[in-house]
């Protein structure tokens, strides 16, 4: 049975939305994606949100109107894509690297409170797999330190909550990615999400080359507006022809958790009485349920990468600790003990399959070979 890695939730119906975006004068940002700023500042209950064309470049513009420079340090955890640590490297900054909870996998308070210098200016939190980290407790360790901007990376958690509290609350800004596998999605783009009026002004500018004026406002009243740059940006808007496909999957979003919890539930039950491990469920928390990620022996994770797959089903890797590729290693001379716990979990970690339209059939099939071909090569290592 082929069971792929992931199927999308849209459908033929989202063209209507293409066609109407096409029947006006504007395809790049313009009235589409500002009816979904305002949904998303109605969903997270922030004063301002502006749409991207991807999360990493929405971190950057950020990280430009936060004027960052080289020389200053942003803490961010050792177990996240890439991205979170690249787009410090970007913008001339340098990542300072945490370890993550063994259990939960997330960036601690106690831990950035340790990693903290004179230099820090920033601290970008990764709700990892669709759960949150404890955004009060960490903005109350930096309590003292109102220089330091918190820069929440929701890539994975939309839906997500922690004591109440969406992303966005307890934070400088908010970050989501719509990336082609996300529970909300448009292909390629983000968003980002803030109650900080200056904030929010310096980035409508950094995310369009630090323009005063959007080509949507600047052919307003039927002529030309001049505008001016202050400040300096970069290319980061999403044009309408994508955003027109967001409205709907937000409105949808909190109704479909339901199916993705239980298909998470299904994955736990199975792998219960088994070595196999997964991320800890924390009390008082939303889960998002973005990806569902398991543990294995780290002597015996490329075979068992090669087992499923050879049964044909997909699966990837999220993620290795990035602390551990070619890059960060040779410039920063980290090695594996560096940061055990991330370490330990990007060494034998897979992600399974996990969508709505994944059937109790082909869920089933990957529960199977998990557990008569996965568990048996990892009870031989014992």
């Amino acid at each position: 049975m082929k069971v792929p890695f992931y199927r999308h939730d849209l459908s033929p119906h989202h063209a209507d939305a293409v066609a109407k975006v096409l029947s006006t004068a504007f395809l790049t940002s313009a009235s589409a994606g500002r009816d979904v700023e305002a949904k998303l500042c109605e969903y997270f209950g922030t004063k301002h949100a502006a749409l991207v064309n991807s999360w990493t470049n929405g971190a950057v513009a950020a990280l430009l109107a936060l004027e960052i420079e080289p020389g200053d340090e942003i803490i961010v955890p050792a177990q996240t894509f890439i991205a979170t640590a690249n787009v410090v490297e970007l913008v001339g900054a340098k990542p300072v690297f945490v370890d993550v909870d063994p259990s939960t996998l997330l960036m601690t308070p106690d831990s950035v409170r340790a990693a903290l210098t004179p230099r820090t200016k920033a601290v970008i939190p990764v709700h990892l797999y669709g759960q949150m980290v404890d955004m009060e407790a960490l903005k109350a360790k930096l309590a003292d330190r109102p220089d330091i901007s918190i820069i929440e990376d929701s890539a994975h958690c939309f839906e997500g909550e922690r004591n109440g509290n969406k992303p966005g609350r307890h934070s400088r800004c908010a970050i989501f990615s719509f990336y082609a596998t996300k529970n909300v999605t448009c292909g390629e783009g983000g968003a980002l999400v803030t109650n900080d009026d200056s904030l929010y002004e310096r980035f409508v500018e950094t995310r369009m080359h630090g323009m005063s004026a959007a080509a949507v406002d600047r052919f307003t009243l039927g002529g030309y507006r001049h505008w001016d740059m202050a400040r300096l940006g970069m290319k980061a808007n999403l044009p309408d022809l994508l955003a027109c496909l967001l409205p709907e999957q937000i409105d949808a979003i909190d109704g479909k958790l339901a199916r993705r919890e239980e298909i998470s539930a299904a994955y736990e039950r199975a792998f219960a009485d088994t070595p196999i491990r997964w991320p800890a469920r924390i009390d008082k928390a939303r889960h998002a349920r973005h990806l569902f990620v398991i543990h294995v022996n780290t002597k015996i994770r490329d075979e068992a990468i090669r087992v499923l797959s050879d049964s044909g089903i997909g699966v990837t890797v999220n993620y290795r600790s990035v602390p551990t590729v070619t890059f960060y290693r040779k410039k920063y001379r980290y090695d594996a003990g560096s940061f055990p716990a991330s370490h330990d979990w990007g060494q034998g970690t897979i992600s399974l399959p996990l969508y709505l339209s994944l059937t109790r059939q082909e869920q089933d099939h990957v529960i199977s070979v998990v557990k008569n071909k996965i568990v048996p090569l990892m009870d031989r290592m014992n």
